[in-house]
């Protein structure tokens, strides 16, 4: 099927190619105009954290196949629909597209948004990036030199080819410094350039630990140091200098929760939300994590490491209002029957 659709299109004319290309172009920016326009109503709804997805962008990337990029540009064009409506019709009419939207939008407000998307009718990236900075000027940055090493040209390059060669395609995105590829399931490469104090750390490493590691194996190595850095960060981050303070008159169960409870929840969902949608999926993300009453402090749950989670902050909300409703825990009866406690997903707590 595919091997004929490309031999059909080898038979059009450069004219025909050419309006064919136009035609497709066009429809492609009405699905995308139509995505958006959908976005934007679905980031008004619980959806994707009814499907375990801390976020509107992970479910674009994970439920929608989107890239990243893709996701990001679009959820925020999606959010600047909401107040602008007239995006839609500047980008299906192609005078603009989504990068130039999304890079415009932080700074769109109700007096200016006409005349600024007007300005970046047609306009390229980096003309539109200095739409921006007229509109958000920032101060220089410092001047600084660095010796790069000299670019080797690629061997296709040096062998002589009878046909002409193509137009070179844009250097790729910038990776971290620490390049992490996957090489098979829970297995990874991971490539770092450190300087020569760390590697006599390393080396010290691997000779004190050449009893416990006679291989002295680097990625043992990392996996104890990282576990030692962890639990260390978890005594600072979570230091148990914080106490909670005596209620008055009667004593009452206390929502604070225990410096040593938080350390062994976070190291438990390793620093990650542990919210499990109704399809199985764990949501794990990362950010403005909180911690969350499995059986809610309000109905009487307590702060122990088996009854407390580490939530995202849009799970733990969504919970809430799963729990509560839209009012808050504060119209919840003292008491309450241990058949109406709800039931919330959770994982294993181990």
């Amino acid at each position: 099927m595919w091997q004929e659709l490309l031999r059909s299109v080898r038979r059009l004319s450069d004219g025909e190619l050419a309006e064919r290309v136009k035609e497709l172009a066009t429809r492609e920016r009405g699905t995308m105009v139509l995505l958006v326009a959908h976005l934007a109503e679905l980031d008004t709804r619980d959806v994707h954290l009814r499907a375990g997805h801390g976020s509107l962008f992970a479910y674009c990337r994970d439920v929608l196949a989107l890239s990243e990029q893709e996701a990001y540009n679009r959820i925020a064009v999606a959010r600047a629909v909401r107040r602008f409506p007239v995006i839609l019709e500047l980008l299906e009419g192609g005078a603009l597209n989504v990068t130039t939207v999304r890079l415009l939008a932080p700074h769109l407000t109700a007096e200016n948004h006409r005349a600024v998307l007007d300005s970046a009718l047609g306009k390229t990236k980096l003309q539109v990036e200095e739409i921006v900075a007229t509109l958000l000027p920032r101060p220089d940055v410092p001047s600084f030199v660095r010796k790069l090493p000299v670019p080797r040209a690629p061997l296709s390059q040096l062998k002589a080819s009878p046909h002409p060669p193509l137009a070179p395609l844009p250097p790729p995105p910038k990776r971290p410094t620490a390049e992490v590829i996957p090489l098979s399931p829970d297995r990874y490469k991971m490539q770092v350039t450190i300087g020569g104090d760390t590697l006599e750390k390393l080396r010290l490493a691997k000779d004190l630990l050449r009893h416990a590691v006679p291989s002295g194996d680097e990625a043992a190595i990392l996996d104890r140091a990282l576990t030692a850095l962890l639990t260390d960060l978890a005594q600072t981050k979570f230091a148990a200098a914080e106490r909670p303070r005596p209620s008055a008159g009667t004593a009452t169960a206390s929502r604070h929760i225990p410096a040593d409870v938080k350390r062994t929840v976070w190291l438990r969902d390793l620093g990650r939300c542990a919210y499990v949608g109704t399809n199985g999926r764990r949501c794990g993300e990362r950010g403005f994590l909180e911690f969350h009453h499995i059986h809610p402090y309000a109905l009487g749950g307590e702060a122990t490491p088996r009854n407390i989670q580490l939530r995202c902050r849009a799970h733990n909300a969504y919970e809430s209002r799963l729990c509560y409703g839209r009012e808050g825990p504060e119209l919840v009866p003292e008491r309450v029957r241990e058949t109406e406690r709800p039931r919330l997903p959770s994982i294993d707590s181990g």
